[in-house]
């Protein structure tokens, strides 16, 4: 068989059109939260972004019905999906992963550029595939999730570049011959023309939903992608969006880990950052005032604890976004349930997206507005050795505090806490179980307040609230 004949596009199961309401959504589109931009604002309520999502083939891998995947979604208390635009797919054994539903089977692979014979049209788009994206986010706004729309991402591997339609063998064009560490830079203009014309395709056709923001290309600091493609791109979608209706946020992908963000576009308003524990990235960027996002995760195994440890940081050192990478979805199991095994280089369950779904409830039940870290509450810890392992939150505006310990065991908290009357919940971050609660007085000119944790297997969260006066 040869490498075209995997990229061949049937369309049998393409959904029909689902157009936004003439009128436009009802709410202005996902905006970062004004009163505290480290958050953001849907649909009139202040929000964290957080998910436990597929493989980001949800449109363009024919075989995958997203409806099961979102009704999941939602019922896990999940509000974020991160799909890749079909510019760029995998093919199966990519990066060890099984059942990747970045990598469809022969025939299913719905490309944002239509069939000329056995090669794409990069001068036209296909209909039908706009017709399954917009289904797809549409779906995803009844269920009130925000689709995070990837519009390009590096060419890892040779493979990945000889069955990419930018490639000139795969184009009626003869447009991308170059070596695919050139293909996100500005020095091949007929590829770079192709590539605007579908930023402006895309983005018009989605501008009248409200749970819809765009990333500019995923992992750019691999494949030679350069920054100032990066801002060619942001311009170009600025400049669509001038004359439309509404204005989506606009996401850069900064790096894996954590980097200071220089000289930032303007009009980037969501730094990502992959496999960002520990959650320095936050910290350093704080003075951006703008939401950052710990977009992707993996390569630790595949159990929960390690990942909801990190979902937990990430959230409480001020992050507004996390997304975790969960390979329990595919095109055999789209509610979650697929079992997650070796190689595959990550993790991925029902449970643990019920994990998220308690995390994001419990961070937005603080009150955002005026939610920050808060690295003073904390006096100290015992045993000492444990001490790196104890971060908080808090909004100290309404007396409401969260303290996470991602080690397990028993811990002596010395609290710095304003004089009053609070009530202390012990929770299990495994179920959201309250293990225990205590009421805790701290008196005017106090030398801070000892707290004395139950015995846990594995992680503990601390949520205090200040018991006002009625």
């Amino acid at each position: 068989m040869s490498i075209l004949s995997l990229v061949v596009i049937t369309f049998a199961a393409a959904c029909a059109p689902n157009r936004p309401p003439a009128n436009g959504p009802e709410h202005a589109p996902l905006a970062v939260l004004a009163e505290n931009p480290r958050y953001f604002l849907f649909r009139g309520q202040p929000a964290v972004l957080a998910t436990s999502g597929e493989h980001y083939g949800a449109v363009l891998n024919l075989d995958l019905d997203y409806r099961i995947y979102l009704d999941e979604l939602k019922r896990c208390g999940l509000n974020l999906t991160r799909t890749f635009s079909g510019t760029y797919r995998e093919v199966p054994g990519s990066f060890r992963i099984r059942a990747n539903t970045l990598a469809p089977a022969p025939g299913r692979f719905a490309c944002p550029w239509p069939l000329r014979g056995e090669k794409f049209d990069l001068d036209r788009f296909e209909g039908r595939y706009f017709d399954r994206l917009r289904d797809f986010v549409a779906e995803a706004g009844r269920r009130g999730i925000v689709v995070e729309y990837v519009l390009f991402c590096p060419l890892y591997e040779d493979e990945l570049w000889a069955v990419s339609p930018m490639n000139a063998r795969n184009n009626v064009n003869g447009v991308g011959k170059c070596p695919r560490e050139d293909v996100f830079t500005l020095k091949h203009p007929d590829l770079l023309k192709c590539q605007l014309a579908f930023v402006r395709k895309a983005v018009a056709e989605l501008n009248g939903f409200d749970n819809v923001y765009f990333e500019i290309c995923n992992e750019p600091y691999f494949g030679g992608v350069t920054l100032e493609w990066q801002r060619r791109v942001a311009d170009e979608i600025v400049a669509v969006e001038k004359d439309l209706p509404f204005k989506h946020l606009i996401a850069q992908n900064i790096a894996n880990g954590k980097a200071k963000v220089e000289n930032p576009h303007p009009a980037v308003s969501i730094f990502n950052f992959h496999y960002a524990s520990p959650p320095e990235a936050v910290a350093l960027n704080a003075g951006l005032r703008r939401p950052i996002a710990f977009d992707e995760t993996g390569f630790k195994g595949t159990e929960d604890r390690v990942y909801r440890r990190q979902a937990w940081e990430f959230l409480v050192a001020g992050g507004g976004a996390f997304s975790h990478l969960d390979y329990s979805f595919t095109v055999d199991h789209e509610d979650g349930s697929a079992r997650v095994e070796d190689p595959t280089p990550g993790g991925g369950s029902r449970r643990f997206r019920e994990q998220v779904g308690f995390l994001k409830s419990t961070v937005e039940g603080l009150g955002l507005a005026d939610l920050a870290p808060d690295s003073a509450l904390v006096r100290s810890v015992e045993p000492a050795g444990q001490r790196g392992e104890v971060s908080a939150i808090s909004n100290r505006h309404r007396g409401e505090y969260l303290i996470y310990a991602a080690g397990g065991g028993k811990l002596t908290l010395t609290l710095d806490l304003p004089a009053g009357r609070y009530r202390v919940e012990w929770l299990d971050p495994r179920d959201g179980a309250t293990i225990r609660s205590d009421e805790l007085d701290v008196k005017a000119g106090g030398h801070g307040s000892r707290l004395e944790s139950p015995n846990v297997a594995e992680d503990l969260a601390i949520r205090i609230r200040e018991e006002k006066a009625k």
